[in-house]
């Protein structure tokens, strides 16, 4: 008998304390942390669509009478609103006198230059816009036309020599510096307008002339500047 209530008192005892130490085991669970597994962030899909735009600047630089006269397109990639590829054409021409020189010059031909654009604001795509940095690189095969009065030779001082060159033919090229910012309008069209900074790489020169414009370059100096102002619409697909 004694050893069933000691058997007895000791099971009751173990009991009493499970139910004593039940109340702080759970309290314990209740006060861990709990840990959340982590949201995966949406992916951004590579392919975010294709823009295709038009230089308005060269018609209204024609509008105002300048010299110079272009017409320019764009077609341009959106990947992971990150990176932007981009392939620009045109013609570009002038047909100018000298006010001073009475010197003429002639040329027109088409030009094309392919780089890409990164956005700034990649991590923002809620913006109704872009704005992007990119590089360019240009080239323009093309032919000219020089008439001047008959100028006083150097060496001879007294022999005059006629400048009359037709179809000199010459290759240019070139490297930009773009800062672009393009909004959203109206649905899936847009407008915006690039700053380019230009640095001529390489010219073809004529050993009595040089090409005093370079379509899609502009004024033939070794580094020049630029605008365009675009019309973009983007694809539906």
């Amino acid at each position: 008998m004694k050893k069933e209530s000691i058997s007895t008192y000791i099971i009751a005892l173990l009991a009493l304390s499970s139910l004593w130490l039940m109340p702080s085991r759970l309290q314990a669970q209740e006060n861990k942390p709990v840990i959340k597994e982590e949201e995966e962030k949406p992916k951004t899909e590579l392919y975010q669509g294709v823009f295709v735009g038009l230089d308005v600047f060269g018609f209204l630089n024609q509008a105002l009478g300048s010299d110079t006269k272009s017409a320019e397109a764009s077609v341009e990639v959106n990947l992971l609103n990150r990176f932007f590829p981009v392939v620009e054409f045109g013609y570009g021409s002038m047909d100018t006198t000298g006010e001073d020189t009475n010197i003429h010059f002639k040329t027109s031909a088409p030009y094309f230059r392919v780089g890409v654009n990164y956005n700034v604001f990649y991590k923002k795509p809620h913006l109704p816009g872009f704005f992007t940095v990119g590089l360019r690189y240009g080239m323009s095969s093309f032919d000219y036309d020089i008439q001047a009065p008959e100028l006083v030779d150097p060496n001879w001082g007294h022999t005059h020599v006629p400048v009359d060159y037709t179809g000199v033919k010459t290759k240019a090229s070139w490297l930009e510096l773009v800062l672009g910012l393009k909004t959203n309008v109206y649905k899936d069209f847009y407008m915006g307008f690039t700053v380019r900074y230009r640095s001529r790489m390489s010219m073809t020169k004529h050993e009595n002339s040089e090409p005093y414009y370079i379509p899609g370059y502009g004024r033939g100096k070794p580094n020049n500047y630029g605008i365009t102002y675009n019309l973009i619409y983007k694809l539906p697909f």
